[in-house]
């Protein structure tokens, strides 16, 4: 096999919406939310290899684990290939945080399974690629499929939608929200009302429907054992509607245009970081395979 270098960016999401329905009997929660991707996330370089081995570089990040996101989509992807032969070098430029909300992780991990996929040449379609990413994390198949959708189940029951395009604010406060610790918290809302697929009229949805749906059951607790969240949130809720996205710790709010958000970052609080990106249904990873199956 030829070596090859493919250049994919993991998209950061955010969750317009998020309602816990309830508490399965296997311990997981049911949940609804709508996944807007963003045209902004980390970037990996994939390189195939031939010395059967899976190298991964992460500047300013520890990645000698092999319990790494991307180490173990790759060692997956190579398991479920048949092909131990199979090698890799693997570059990640991280530029979402950990802990955010926005899913840094699960994204890097479906691009991994994306680009080996097309480097290895595994020739796996995006149904078998989801089911593998969905062992890794159940933010990691919307990444695969690769569009905005309204989501049930654990993340994993996906309805592809269009969403209204906007440019979002995203601000990350200097926290890691733990998921696993607020799934346990006694105070978490799990009793939701759900939303039919009736209500998605026929898949677009537009600012009145994020509107009328908008709110994040996590917001709450998060905000109680977190301060830096609720600080970060209830200032730019001065600007324009904000919100918790996901079970982490960034917040964002949305705006007609790019210079509007961009003018309310820039007047931000000293030493706050965070970053503008425009929502888009199509990720940019997918853009990018596309682009390169083009020309090989």
């Amino acid at each position: 096999m030829a070596t090859q270098t493919l250049t994919l960016t993991a998209p950061a999401k955010l969750n317009l919406m998020l309602r816990i329905l309830g508490r399965r009997a296997d311990g997981y929660h049911e949940l609804q939310t709508v996944f807007q991707l963003l045209d902004f996330g980390d970037n990996l370089v994939f390189r195939s290899t031939d010395d059967h081995q899976i190298h991964l570089h992460c500047p300013g990040v520890d990645v000698s684990s092999e319990q790494n996101l991307v180490y173990r989509a790759a060692a997956l992807l190579r398991q479920a290939s048949g092909n131990s032969d199979l090698g890799a070098h693997i570059s990640v430029e991280k530029l979402l945080p950990a802990g955010g909300g926005i899913g840094g992780g699960s994204s890097d991990a479906a691009a991994t399974l994306l680009g080996l996929n097309q480097l290895w040449q595994c020739g796996f379609d995006l149904n078998a690629l989801a089911e593998l990413g969905r062992q890794l994390g159940a933010d990691v198949p919307v990444f695969v499929h690769g569009h905005s959708a309204f989501a049930e189940g654990v993340g994993e029951r996906l309805t592809t939608v269009s969403i209204e395009p906007r440019w979002y604010l995203v601000l990350t406060p200097a926290c890691h929200v733990s998921t696993a610790a607020l799934f346990s918290d006694p105070r978490l809302t799990r009793d939701s009302a759900a939303i039919t697929l009736a209500a998605l009229r026929d898949r677009r949805l537009n600012t009145h429907w994020l509107d009328e749906y908008a709110g994040n059951d996590f917001q709450p607790l998060v905000e109680d054992l977190y301060p830096e969240v609720r600080q970060a949130r209830e200032w730019l809720a001065q600007h324009a509607k904000a919100f918790l996205t996901g079970s982490g710790a960034c917040v964002f709010a949305g705006f007609e245009s790019e210079n509007a958000a961009q003018a309310v970052f820039n007047v931000r609080p000293k030493g706050w970081e965070g970053f503008v990106a425009r929502g888009v249904d199509e990720s940019l990873a997918h853009r990018q395979l596309a682009k390169f199956a083009a020309r090989v």
